[in-house]
């Protein structure tokens, strides 16, 4: 179990009801819009605001709580953060997978920020393209 507690002291908040509320319905999803979010919190604290759940979320963003995964021509999806990883994302259906970073990737993107004197601390790769599913579903 995550120690939410914990998690967002390290990072200088405090440990609401509502940012906990939040974290404990992204870990166990994964990847979810603000509406899917307010949605599942709002079953638990039917008293909270779509407005509430979205300013702590763009705030966990801003903390290095959270990381935003951009979904072209759909709303970003949410997920704790964690170690750097690729994510494969359908732009069909929104879905968004993790997959393992690969050294392969990684040593091309240190050499080419160390070319540009550039220094990276973080990265976040997302791969946009059509899920298997979605691939099934025009096949058919």
């Amino acid at each position: 179990m995550t120690d939410y507690v914990t998690l967002l002291k390290n990072k200088e908040l405090k440990a609401t009801f509502q940012r906990m509320s939040i974290l404990e319905v992204i870990n166990r999803a994964g990847h979810m819009s603000v509406e899917a979010i307010f949605a599942e919190v709002s079953k638990v604290h039917p008293s909270l605001s779509l407005a509430t759940v979205y300013k702590n979320i763009v705030l966990m963003v801003e903390k290095g709580v959270l990381v935003e995964v951009p979904i072209t021509g759909k709303k970003s999806k949410y997920e704790l953060a964690k170690e750097d990883h690729i994510h494969l994302v359908c732009t069909e259906c929104g879905e968004v997978e993790d997959r393992p970073k690969l050294q392969e990737a990684d040593r091309v993107l240190h050499t080419l920020t160390d070319e540009e004197s550039f220094a990276l601390h973080k990265q976040q790769i997302n791969l946009y393209g059509v899920c298997r599913a979605c691939q099934m579903e025009v096949a058919s």
